[in-house]
C-alpha cells in the first residue's frame, strides 16, 4: 500500500519536472529566436537571469554555440524526464523484473551519459571562450550526470539479471 502511494507521488513529481523542463527548453528556444531575429537585447535575460549579452556583443557565433549547448542539454534532460514517466507507466510493482523495465532503465542510463558527455563538451567550449576574456557563469553539470549514468546503468544490470533469474524460475516451476 505504501509503495503504491510513493510510486504515485513520484510519478506526479516527475510530471512536474518534465513540464518544467519543457518550459525551460521552450523559453531557451524563444530567447534564441528573439535574440537572433528580433532584438539582440534578448540575450541580456536568456532564461532565469542568465545574461549572455556580453557573449553576443563579442561574437554572435559564440553566443549561438553557448545557446545551442544550453538548448541541447535542456532538451536531453527533458527527454530523460519523459523516459522516467514512461517507465512509471510501464512499471508493474507486482512483476517488476521484466524486459520492458530493464530496457527502459538501460535507455535512461544512455541518455544520462549523453547529457554528461554533451555537458563536458559545453564546458570545454565555454572554457575556450573564457580564455578570450569573456565571463560565463554557467554550471553545465557534467559530473552529476556522469555519476547518475553509472548508477542507473548498474541498476539496469541488476534488473536485467533479475529478469534472467525470474525467467529461469518460471521455467523450473
Amino acid at each position: 500500500m505504501k509503495t503504491n502511494i510513493i510510486m504515485k507521488v513520484m510519478n506526479i513529481i516527475f510530471w512536474i519536472i518534465f513540464i518544467g523542463l519543457c518550459i525551460k527548453t521552450g523559453a531557451l528556444l524563444v530567447s534564441l529566436f528573439v535574440t537572433l531575429f528580433i532584438n539582440s537585447n534578448g540575450a541580456a535575460d536568456t532564461y532565469m537571469g542568465l545574461d549572455l549579452l556580453n557573449v553576443y556583443n563579442f561574437n554572435v557565433e559564440y553566443y549561438l554555440g553557448i545557446a545551442s549547448f544550453l538548448i541541447a542539454l535542456s532538451a536531453l534532460k527533458t527527454y530523460l524526464a519523459y523516459l522516467v514517466i514512461k517507465l512509471f507507466m510501464k512499471f508493474d510493482i507486482n512483476y517488476p523484473f521484466n524486459q520492458k523495465t530493464a530496457s527502459a532503465i538501460i535507455n535512461m542510463s544512455y541518455y544520462a551519459l549523453s547529457i554528461g558527455v554533451v555537458a563536458i563538451i559545453a564546458e570545454n567550449y565555454g572554457s575556450r571562450i573564457m580564455k578570450q576574456g569573456l565571463i560565463l557563469q554557467i554550471d553545465w553539470g557534467a559530473e552529476p550526470f556522469l555519476f547518475f549514468a553509472g548508477v542507473i546503468y548498474i541498476i539496469a544490470l541488476v534488473f536485467k539479471r533479475g529478469v534472467e533469474i525470474q525467467n529461469e524460475n518460471e521455467l523450473t516451476i
